[in-house]
């Protein structure tokens, strides 16, 4: 009924956690009430949220209430889920530089170098490490649309920016737009730039190796970085992302080599 083993419960009697309600001296069998389920129910969920035997007898002996336990279970369970969290990115982060290492001395594929125009953003800027990026974007974006959301059209052109610089990642994620920055957002100004441009499909988890692409193919070319990398999300509405389209927009200064 308490869904453990004949052996653990051998060896919570040998140590004093919970000893059967009756022991047949002729064949040595045990038997348990029904009663002593909560005990049992107990020691399983203090094992579970990480204490030692030891621990746990000490706590039965101070008599735990449930709404104690609960509240005990709670917290754990959400420990647990934000470390499956923690390792399913992890998870996926090894699997896009395994690609990555994959894709190496493959050719990288066909880019445009053209002249990105000036913008106006109402946007929300932070640095973060950039390898935590994933947790930022999307609650800037919502912040900003928020902002904005009663103004017909002023979502129409979502854009980010990414730059490196000492302290982290500067990140800047908005919309295009020309009137007032509302409160909790700041107008970001893009300059016209020359950019190699590129083209990102499906979701986001994958977007490191596009830009791991186009480096390459800006660095094998000759081109000088000149400015923050540029992510325009064209079509990024549906929530599991396979037919987003975002294009990649890198400006470069003048001074490729003659294998451009």
């Amino acid at each position: 009924m308490g869904q453990v083993s004949v052996r653990m419960l051998r060896h919570y009697d040998a140590i004093g956690l919970l000893s059967p309600n009756r022991t047949e001296s002729s064949s040595g069998y045990r038997s348990y009430s029904p009663d002593q389920l909560h005990v049992l129910n107990r020691i399983v969920a203090l094992k579970d949220l990480g204490f030692t035997l030891e621990q746990v007898g000490r706590m039965l002996q101070d008599d735990i209430d449930v709404g104690e336990l609960r509240g005990m279970l709670r917290l754990r369970r959400a420990e647990l889920e934000d470390q499956a969290r923690a390792v399913e990115t992890r998870v996926s982060a090894v699997e896009v530089r395994l690609r990555m290492i994959e894709k190496e001395d493959k050719m990288s594929r066909d880019y445009v170098v053209k002249t990105v125009p000036a913008i106006r953003l109402v946007a929300r800027r932070t640095t973060v490490d950039a390898d935590r990026l994933g947790e930022h974007i999307e609650p800037m974006f919502d912040a900003v649309g928020a902002a904005l959301r009663h103004i017909c059209g002023s979502l129409s052109t979502p854009i980010a920016t990414y730059a490196e610089t000492e302290a982290g990642m500067d990140v800047v994620a908005g919309y295009a737009y020309a009137g007032a920055a509302p409160e909790g957002t700041e107008v970001i100004e893009l300059a016209e730039a020359a950019a190699v441009c590129g083209v990102h499909l499906g979701p986001m988890t994958r977007i490191q190796e596009s830009w791991q692409d186009l480096h390459r193919w800006v660095v094998n070319n000759g081109y000088t970085f000149a400015g923050p990398s540029r992510e325009f999300y064209v079509r990024a509405e549906s929530t599991d992302q396979v037919d987003w389209v975002i294009e990649l927009q890198q400006p470069v200064g003048h001074g490729q080599s003659s294998a451009a």
